[in-house]
Parts: C-alpha cells; structure tokens; sequence
C-alpha cells in the first residue's frame, strides 16, 4: 500500500513533502534536531529522515531549496554570526595595528630625544669635570654663537 501522491510536491507524499519542508525550516532557522545544521541537501533529507532518493524525487521542494539557500549564500545563522564577528574582529585589528604603529613612531621620536638629551648631559659632565666650575647654560650658548655666527 502507497501513500498517496501530492502534485505539488511531485513524486512524494504529503507526509513526506511536510517533513522536508519542516526540515528545510529547521535548517533554515538554524534549529537543527539531527544534523550539524550545514545548509546542504544531505543535511535536508537526513533532517527529514527520508532517503536521498525520496528527497531527490521533490523537485519542487528541491527547487524551493536551492531558491532559499542561494539566498543565504549556503551558511547558517550560526555561520552568518561567525562571519559578521571575523569581519568585526578583523577591521578592529587592522585599526589596532595602525594605532600601534604611531604609538611605535613616537616611541622611536621620543627615544632619540632621550639620546640627544643623555649626550649632552654626559658633555655638560665633562665639562663640568674638566674646568672645575659650573658654566651657566647661556654662557655656553653665548660661546656657539660667537663661534658660529648667529642664526
């Protein structure tokens, strides 16, 4: 005994027409019950708990599928999330990385300026150490100038 055909959903039952639909929905919504929830149609007929073959006979619900999951790009909601967040995650990060190569950039100005400052503190020591009396900065400025000439 056959269960009868619906013309709707060609060579398949009612029953079986109404599992695949639900099983498209489930998978759709991302609610899997006995699949990993990939948007394929091994998953669809394994959702619905029908043979592949059964399945294959569905066209129009097969037709439906193939409508909806292009819509979707094949991914899950789950799927979707995941790549939403990846492409959050990654523009965070080219920002981060930009942001530490200026904080780099000033630490490297800052550097030098702690360099430059370290000689001529080491110079101002020897100079202290060679005449045995302190020279007031602007007389040394005072010096360069007559020297060089002014700016």
């Amino acid at each position: 005994m056959t269960a009868p055909v619906s013309q709707e959903t060609d060579h398949v039952s009612a029953e079986t027409a109404k599992a695949l639909r639900a099983a498209m929905e489930r998978l759709l919504a991302g609610r899997p019950s006995r699949t990993d929830g990939r948007l394929t149609k091994e998953n669809l007929y394994r959702e619905a708990d029908v043979s592949r073959a059964t399945m294959n006979r569905a066209h129009n619900i097969l037709a439906e599928w193939d409508r909806r999951t292009a819509a979707t790009d094949a991914r899950t909601p789950g799927e979707a999330r995941r790549d939403d967040e990846l492409r959050e995650l990654r523009s965070k990060l080219k920002a981060t990385k930009r942001e530490r190569t200026q904080l780099q950039g000033r630490l490297d100005a800052s550097a030098t300026v702690i360099a430059a400052l370290h000689h001529d503190n080491a110079a101002l020591r020897e100079e202290l150490n060679g005449h045995g009396t302190v020279v007031a900065l602007d007389e040394r400025r005072a010096s360069r100038t007559d020297v060089i000439g002014p700016c």
